[in-house]
């Protein structure tokens, strides 16, 4: 029997969503029991050290948020420091600022004022021939920041990361990186920014540093999923939520991602944290140089770098992205009613609510669920 401690909870997956959920039933007094299928602890968000150097081993990741309840929640678990994401694009070597603002539009044509730039972006609109409401990616992108930016520093990324054609992609993908008419090169509008001091996987050691929680690691929910169903009354799940129901109404489409880390011997690599290669025909998306996350710091003879490789996912490989198109809301909507009406389980994070969540969304979504599992007032401090 698993459950011989009585516990109140089983949290399925030690990511953020499940670290979270369990640290604050805990401080509500409830016996949790967590298990990861995974080694280790902190979901895509584990980093280690390596020459002082710490590593983001499953991409980077930059916090930033406009919610300060999440920022000052986020903050009690580890110190960020102030790093905010400057990206560079490399397309056949020719460099530009991202996100795409006056420094980009000063490199791509030349022109020195946001007039200049938008008479330039106008233009090649018009010359698209792009109408009313903008039906795909392609045409989303072609309306914001023209034909020459869209063809050099948009299609080929894109392409690869989400391995179809930007013409069979959602408009509102491109929405999430902004266009600036200003020489401002970082890469989020968000007022608070950083990187946790000493990486992210003491964050996870912090939330899960309770009596009242058990970790179990290299443990799959799934290959007993008979038996945790009947021996746990409340089940938080924050796996693929087709896998759960064993794709019983079709299989959900997501992206995979592959990383090759490379340990070099100099100081600086890339001059950058992060280099995005925008050629269709280079196979990786990004390239990371870990040290400036941190300003330089670590072995200063020692650099660590790694590239980015967007994959086809299947079943053998973690599942990263949704797709979220039509096709698969549409299915994914036939699991959530199936799950609505399923009161033993809660299901959260990216792939148990299958949205393209990014780290603060993860977390006011489990501070939200929270509130309304323990029935607490809207008053309720997280923040202590």
């Amino acid at each position: 029997m698993t459950n011989q401690k009585k516990y109140d909870y089983l949290v399925v997956g030690a990511g953020p969503f499940g670290a979270i959920f369990a640290h604050e039933a805990a401080r509500l007094g409830k016996r949790i029991l967590v298990i990861e299928k995974r080694p280790f602890i902190g979901g895509n968000l584990h980093t280690h050290e390596q020459y002082g150097i710490h590593i983001h081993d499953f991409g980077a990741h930059i916090f930033h948020t406009d919610n300060k309840e999440v920022w000052q929640y986020i903050n009690q678990f580890a110190e960020f420091n102030s790093y905010t994401n400057q990206v560079i694009a490399n397309y056949k070597g020719e460099l530009y600022n991202l996100p795409f603002n006056m420094n980009t539009f000063y490199q791509m044509w030349g022109v020195k004022t946001p007039l200049e730039a938008q008479q330039k972006i106008e233009q090649q609109k018009q010359a698209s021939g792009i109408t009313g409401t903008p039906k795909n990616l392609q045409e989303q992108a072609i309306s914001l920041i023209g034909t020459d930016i869209y063809e050099k520093l948009i299609k080929g990324y894109t392409e690869k990361q989400w391995g179809r054609l930007a013409t069979e992609l959602p408009a509102f993908i491109i929405k999430r990186l902004p266009v600036r008419f200003t020489f401002d090169n970082n890469y989020f509008d968000h007022r608070y920014q950083g990187v946790p001091i000493g990486g992210y996987t003491q964050i996870f050691d912090n939330l899960l540093a309770n009596e009242l929680i058990d970790v179990q690691l290299n443990t799959d929910f799934l290959a007993n999923k008979v038996k945790y169903l009947a021996e746990f009354p409340k089940i938080i799940y924050t796996g693929m939520i087709d896998q759960f129901y064993d794709y019983s109404y079709g299989e959900l489409e997501y992206r995979s991602l592959k990383f090759e880390t490379e340990v070099l011997n100099m100081d600086n690599y890339q001059g950058n944290a992060v280099i995005n290669y925008t050629e269709r025909k280079v196979p990786y998306t990004r390239v990371m140089e870990w040290k400036h996350f941190e300003f330089g710091k670590g072995q200063q003879d020692k650099t660590i770098i790694t590239r980015e490789f967007p994959q086809n996912w299947d079943r053998t490989k973690e599942a990263y992205y949704p797709i979220n198109d039509q096709k698969n809301t549409e299915l994914y909507k036939k699991y959530r009613q199936q799950a609505q009406t399923d009161q033993q389980i809660l299901f959260g994070g990216r792939l148990g609510k299958y949205r393209y969540y990014d780290m603060d969304q993860v977390i006011h979504d489990v501070l939200l669920t929270i509130k309304k599992e323990f029935s607490l007032p809207d008053n309720y401090q997280f923040v202590r």
